[in-house]
C-alpha cells in the first residue's frame, strides 16, 4: 500500500492491495477489500463495507452501516445515506454461488441516494439525481431526476445543488440557491447557465 496519507480509525481493516485517496477518512468497524480504489477526500461512516473492485471517485460520503458490492461504481460527490443498500446479482440464492453474474451499477457525478434507499443492481443512477429515503430503484434514473417510492417513480427535478427544479412556460428553471439555470426538453434537463 502506498505511504498513509489518509486516515483510519484504529478498528478499520483495510486489505492490500488498494488505493487510498489523500485526505480520505475511514472510521469504527469499517472494512476496505483488495483491490478497492477510493479518490480523495472520502468520508466513509461507521460498518462501511467496500468489497472489491469497488470504486469511489473523490469527495464521495458514505454514511454508517452501507455495504457497496464489487459492480458499484460512485463518480466524483456521491452521497449515500446511512443503510443505503446495493445488490449485485439479479436473482441472489444461498446454495447457489453467481459470482461470475455480477452486474455493473453506476452512481453518476453528483447524485445523492437518501437513507434505506435499495438500488436493485444494473440501474444506472444519472448525474445529480436524488434517490428519496426507503426508494427502490429498479430501473434506470435520469440525471437531475427526483425519484421516491417502492418501486421509484419520478417526482420532479433537482438541480446541482439538490433544490426542487420549477420550470416556467418556456421549460426554464432556476435553482434559488445558486442561480444556474437549467432548460428541460424531450424529458431531459440540461444547465445551460
Amino acid at each position: 500500500m502506498m505511504e498513509k496519507t489518509f486516515f483510519a480509525h484504529k478498528t478499520a481493516i483495510i486489505d492490500e492491495p488498494c488505493i487510498i485517496g489523500l485526505g480520505t477518512k475511514i472510521w469504527h468497524f469499517s472494512h476496505i477489500m483488495s483491490n478497492s480504489k477510493l479518490g480523495n477526500n472520502c468520508n466513509l461512516g461507521q460498518n462501511v463495507v467496500i468489497s472489491p473492485d469497488v470504486i469511489l471517485g473523490d469527495n464521495v460520503k458514505v454514511q454508517n452501516n452501507v455495504s457497496i458490492y464489487t459492480g458499484v461504481v460512485c463518480e466524483d460527490n456521491v452521497f449515500l445515506g446511512p443503510s443505503v443498500v446495493f445488490t449485485n446479482v439479479i436473482h441472489p440464492r444461498s446454495a447457489i454461488n453467481r459470482r461470475d453474474q455480477y452486474v455493473k451499477t453506476q452512481i453518476g457525478k453528483g447524485a445523492s441516494i437518501g437513507a434505506n434507499a435499495t438500488i436493485v443492481c444494473g440501474n444506472n443512477i444519472g448525474a445529480y439525481a436524488f434517490i428519496g429515503a426507503g426508494t427502490v430503484v429498479t430501473k434506470e434514473v435520469l440525471p437531475y431526476a427526483l425519484v421516491v417510492g417502492n418501486p421509484a417513480r419520478q417526482i420532479g427535478w433537482v438541480g446541482e445543488y439538490g433544490h426542487r427544479l420549477e420550470f416556467n412556460s418556456d421549460h426554464i428553471a432556476v435553482c434559488k440557491e445558486s442561480q444556474q439555470e437549467y432548460k428541460l426538453e424531450n424529458n431531459k434537463v440540461r444547465r445551460i447557465k
